[in-house]
């Protein structure tokens, strides 16, 4: 028992370990990932009704979105904002990792005659010979991705924009940054039987990692027949060290929000949101 308790207690290196494929595509996590995507109330999976309403207002708004407008949702899921896209007649795709989220999104689709175009992949391997004027990856999507991660969704951000084209994408702050801490808990069926429909006990240790501006919550998940152990990285940035990767990577950030409603930037945020573009 002391070994595995010294096991669940460990710390990894930064990014060391990816378990997002089995918790996007296992069968459990997934269902319970779309009834939080669907309760209006909740900021989870996506945020609450009253600010998708206003953030699609205000995106709409903002890059002109009609007709000739061709946008990609990365990280669609059930479709919140590429349904709202749709109907305002533009060329949609959205990519999620999972196929509950893209069946429920597919089928909201068919139910209000609309044509978007949902793939099921991780949007690490999109490939697609479209190209887009606006790309879109909301509810911090970004943050939860290594450097190495990042520097791929770069490359396939800039192959898939056409030239004059906009990324439009949230990010934690290094002011939420500062007001985690590390913890450690111990809880039966944690999440209300989140990870599992079985009985399980849940180990949750919060790691920081000061230098690399990350934090890890470290779930480990103890049933009667397995455990498992899923990681949930979130990278924090400021404007500046984001200013940088973008950069590096071809892109020129042009506005800096405090979030994807359009709200002016606030270094008191939690979170922040940007406008960049293709240099």
């Amino acid at each position: 028992m002391f070994k595995e308790l010294e096991e669940i207690n460990s710390r990894p290196a930064s990014f060391q370990f990816y378990t997002a494929k089995e918790l996007w595509t296992d069968e459990h996590t997934s269902k319970k990932m779309l009834e939080c995507h669907l309760n209006e109330s909740l900021d989870l999976s996506s945020r609450n009704k009253d600010f998708i309403d206003r953030s699609l207002k205000w995106i709409v708004s903002h890059f002109g979105i009609g007709v000739n407008t061709v946008i990609a949702d990365f990280g669609c899921g059930p479709g919140l904002y590429t349904t709202q896209f749709a109907e305002k007649n533009a060329d949609v795709t959205g990519i999620d990792f999972s196929e509950r989220s893209i069946r429920y999104a597919k089928e909201t689709a068919a139910r209000k005659g609309l044509n978007i175009d949902y793939v099921c992949q991780n949007y690490l391997e999109f490939e697609t010979e479209k190209k887009f004027d606006l790309i879109t990856m909301i509810m911090c999507d970004f943050c939860a991705l290594s450097p190495t991660q990042r520097k791929k969704m770069f490359a396939g951000f800039y192959r898939l924009l056409n030239v004059g084209g906009s990324v439009l994408l949230d990010v934690y702050s290094l002011n939420a940054f500062d007001q985690r801490e590390e913890t450690s808990t111990y809880e039966y069926m944690q999440l209300n039987s989140f990870w599992s429909a079985e009985n399980y006990y849940g180990f949750l240790n919060t790691f920081k990692y000061d230098e690399e501006k990350v934090i890890l919550d470290k779930y480990t998940i103890i049933e009667e027949a397995r455990t498992q152990t899923v990681y949930n990285w979130l990278q924090y940035f400021s404007p500046e060290s984001l200013r940088k990767e973008f950069e590096e990577n071809g892109f020129k950030i042009e506005e800096y929000y405090s979030d994807v409603v359009g709200t002016i930037f606030s270094p008191e945020s939690g979170e922040f949101a940007i406008v960049a573009k293709k240099s």
